[in-house]
């Protein structure tokens, strides 16, 4: 378990969030799934909720901006400048979806997709951190990048936030972690995969029991896209949600604080 009062450090996967048509619906979801409480935004939010364990918030949940946009998890980075940083995605071949812009006094953020496809956000933080804890029991422990384009993506999100990457030998699959600059703390995970033709990036949860969890999702509705399974990492299952959103559950959590 960590918890987390300060900003993430640059360069870090930091918050996630998930727009769906029913915010309602996903919300008595995954507090059946995980136990997450619900703390609003504030009436100039849209709608948005912060989930949260122990007090503490883990990721997002909303009204998603655009009708006809799958219902995805996205994942958020951490920025010390969000328009140094988006300029920075345009010189390295991504696009600004949305240009940066103040989200109240919560923080600055922009909308943007690397130059493979893959959507994610960049945020500056101002009273809103990101995620207050992870490693632990429905809170986020791992981001993984899936990518049709291994290489360029590797050279996009080094020359866009100077991560540097491990190669991890699994089983003869080609797969890196990332590492963020500060430190060089293990923060995410880059694979190449050949389904996914823009790239995207997967949200993992980590779980106290893999194989309890799983069942409960099934049991509210949800369906799991891979089974439990043994990986290098642990226990996994990939599960789609109820509105059809995916996220893995682990019970191995990474060190990401």
């Amino acid at each position: 378990m960590s918890t987390k009062i300060s900003s993430w450090p640059e360069g870090t996967p930091m918050w996630v969030d998930l727009g769906v048509e029913d915010p309602e619906a996903a919300k008595a979801f995954y507090s059946g799934l995980f136990g997450w409480e619900y703390l609003s935004g504030g009436e100039d939010s849209g709608g948005y909720l912060l989930a949260q364990v122990g007090g503490r918030a883990v990721a997002g949940i909303g009204p998603k901006q655009d009708p006809d946009a799958p219902n995805v998890w996205t994942t958020y980075f951490a920025s010390d400048d969000v328009d140094v940083t988006a300029k920075k995605v345009t010189a390295s071949g991504g696009q600004v979806v949305a240009p940066p812009f103040d989200v109240m006094d919560s923080g600055r953020m922009a909308l943007a997709m690397d130059s493979i496809g893959a959507v994610f956000v960049i945020w500056q933080a101002g009273n809103h951190i990101g995620a207050e804890r992870v490693n632990e029991h429905g809170a986020l422990c791992w981001n993984e990048l899936h990518t049709s384009d291994y290489e360029a993506a590797r050279t996009f999100y080094s020359d866009v936030f100077d991560v540097s990457f491990q190669d991890i030998d699994q089983d003869g699959e080609a797969y890196a972690t990332i590492r963020r600059p500060l430190d060089g703390r293990e923060v995410g995970g880059v694979l190449p995969d050949t389904e996914a033709a823009t790239g995207y990036w997967m949200t993992w949860f980590a779980s106290d029991n893999v194989h309890r969890t799983a069942l409960r999702a099934v049991e509210l509705g949800a369906t799991l896209i891979q089974p439990v399974a043994e990986s290098p990492l642990g226990r996994t299952a990939i599960v789609q949600a109820p509105q059809g959103e995916t996220f893995g559950i682990i019970d191995a959590p990474r060190t990401i604080d």
